[in-house]
């Protein structure tokens, strides 16, 4: 019997190579130079046993301080030191590391096995100083263009070959909104580029971005961007940022410095060899042969492929077919696409590639892994998402607890209820952490909800229960949902650039929100048929399905609640006339200005600015 057992054992050993042999339980010491070491979850028994006394005498020190007990009763932090500090001993909380949580594995690979891998590369400073356009010439495409007045709002991750070497770019966001997501960034990042602008100057976000790459301790490389400007100053810019504690190399520190402007060119290719440079002295490797694992750049749910996520490959290869756990979600690589959109069969260190296959849309700055089986992953998929649930259910009972306590305690101040809604985890995440920053005096904004997606009439209800407001971010709410809100009271703002989010509440909390125009929304009609015509594009045969459509109205066409673009219509028809207005209950047929791909289901709505009396 015993030699079977140890067969079995063997060859589960065998079936994870890729996980380092995990400590037995029978190993472990009791007590160790006066410290106890226990996990989440230690019964009165256990502890008792680690500790040398009876369950009645742990039982007992518990009741004297007003807590009863059994011998199988669970113990929480706080009674466990209660309990240690009676008996003289000091207590030590452990995490067992297990196939669940592989983020706390750590794997050593052979010498042998590990060759020179890309540098993954975090491009930061302050918002409008050149950063994605730094990244668009390296590219040589047009990513500036595509985002709204120019800001980058989704992080994003790219590949570039320079002299046949390939480094791997990071694209975070500049604004101080998106804080956490730059510290994500940094985390992973090997070489941190930071932006400043030749005629700006040291800026808030400025000192955030080295903040974060000083703290993640990599190699900073600052970038003096826009030299070509009227009113440049290279070397007061020098000055400014080594006060932040980069010395320059120049002036006997060890950081690069790059005098550049991204938008002629001027400097990048210096740059570009100042990276290679310093990557070659990291002697960046990885393990090509082992399997993969890294972390979520982006999620988000797409109405054709289901759930996706963009990943960051920090180790190993990962595979189309490939069983994997992502974050708190599993499944199986069902197509890998590279940053450019292409389909590809494996992907190697330092990656960025995109996945569909998954159960569930994870968040960013999860953490992925391959695993050897579908049911192995589907297990430890399983366990972390219930893990997940009961962690966030802790946490919100206990939040609301402490809120309840502090809002006594704190007399007359207000707090202010927001329901945040957005297109991407990344950009939901960025706008709850700048929120929670407001500092107002006698007001405090707190964020009940935080989640991806179109606005439903589920968020009317919590909004109506809670007295909260509804901020969406890029998505837009249909007719039933504003009918809904009407209904209840309930305010709905739109935003589509987030530190002008913020403002406006700031604004509203110092008493001093007094706007200009309004948007009002004129009505929305439904895309049912396309007609194609080679001449003119695509026509929209539409049903208005609330309000009125306009030919002068301004027009945002709406894919499962999320825009997906906005500007004017080319054309508004009733038949073959022309028409100024058409109204709820007739058809139409429309084209819009610029645009061309529209789908069956779209919802076309417009929408005029009106002046505010006041």
């Amino acid at each position: 019997m015993a030699k079977k057992k140890k067969n079995i054992k063997n060859k589960g050993n065998d079936k994870k190579k890729m996980i380092s042999n995990f400590p037995s339980k029978k190993e472990e010491k009791a007590v160790v130079d006066g410290v106890v070491e226990y996990e989440e979850g230690i019964t009165v028994d256990e502890l008792s046993q680690k500790i040398g006394q009876t369950p009645a005498n742990v039982i007992k020190v518990l009741f004297m301080l007003g807590t009863m007990v059994t011998i199988n009763s669970s113990l929480n932090d706080e009674q466990v030191e209660l309990i240690c500090m009676e008996y003289g001993l000091e207590c030590k909380k452990v995490v067992p590391v297990s196939e669940v949580n592989f983020e706390d594995l750590e794997v050593v690979d052979d010498p042998k096995d590990l060759v020179p891998r890309p540098p993954v590369i975090t491009i930061m400073g302050h918002v409008d100083h050149g950063k994605t356009t730094l990244l668009d010439h390296i590219r040589k495409s047009r990513v500036a263009e595509g985002e709204f007045g120019g800001i980058t709002q989704h992080i994003g991750a790219y590949q570039v070959s320079v002299k046949g070497k390939k480094i791997t770019f990071l694209d975070t966001p500049g604004h101080e909104a998106f804080t956490a997501m730059r510290a994500r960034g940094a985390m992973i990042t090997d070489i941190v580029i930071i932006v400043v602008a030749a005629d700006d100057g040291v800026m808030p976000q400025t000192r955030e971005a080295v903040d974060h790459a000083l703290a993640a301790n990599v190699p900073i490389i600052v970038a003096i961007n826009k030299i070509d400007k009227p009113g440049a100053d290279p070397q007061r810019i020098m000055t400014e940022v080594s006060e932040l504690g980069l010395m320059p190399e120049e002036w006997g520190g060890d950081v690069p410095y790059v005098n550049i402007s991204a938008k002629k060119g001027i400097g990048i290719d210096e740059l570009l060899e100042t990276v290679t440079v310093v990557a070659e002295l990291a002697e960046l490797k990885a393990n090509p042969k082992r399997m993969a694992y890294g972390s979520v750049i982006e999620g988000r749910l797409d109405k054709g492929r289901g759930p996706v996520a963009t990943l960051l490959i920090q180790n190993g290869t990962l595979r189309s077919g490939n069983p994997i756990v992502v974050g708190a979600t599993y499944g199986r690589v069902r197509q890998l696409v590279d940053d450019r959109g292409r389909e590809i069969k494996s992907a190697g260190p330092a990656t960025p590639v995109e996945i569909t296959g998954l159960n569930d849309v994870p968040e960013a700055g999860d953490k992925f892994m391959v695993f050897e089986t579908e049911r192995e992953a589907r297990h430890v998929g399983e366990e972390r998402a219930q893990k997940k649930i009961e962690e966030e259910r802790n946490s919100t009972s206990a939040m609301s607890l402490d809120d309840l306590f502090s809002q006594m305690k704190s007399g007359e101040v207000v707090d202010l209820n927001i329901i945040v809604k957005a297109d991407v985890n990344g950009t939901a995440e960025a706008v709850k952490s700048s929120l929670e920053k407001i500092d107002v005096e006698g007001a405090r904004v707190n964020v009940i909800r935080s989640t991806v997606g179109a606005i439903s009439e589920s968020d009317i209800l919590l909004a109506s229960a809670s007295k909260a407001i509804i901020y969406g971010f890029n998505v837009r709410p249909d007719a039933n949902v504003r009918r809904k809100a009407d209904e209840e009271g309930v305010e709905i703002r739109l935003h589509q650039v987030i530190y002008k989010m913020v403002e406006e509440i700031e604004a509203a909390m110092k008493g001093m929100l007094a706007p200009e125009m309004e948007e009002v929304v004129t009505g929305q009609a439904e895309i049912r048929h396309i007609y194609k015509v080679s001449k003119i594009g695509n026509i929209a045969g539409c049903y208005v399905t609330d309000g009125s459509i306009k030919r002068d109205c301004g027009i945002r066409l709406i894919r499962e609640g999320i825009i997906v673009y906005e500007g004017k219509l080319a054309s508004l028809k009733r038949f073959k006339d022309d028409a100024k207005e058409v109204n709820q209950g007739y058809e139409c047929g429309l084209t819009i200005e610029n645009y061309n791909d529209i789908k069956e289901g779209d919802i076309v709505e417009g929408y005029v600015m009106q002046e505010v009396e006041g």
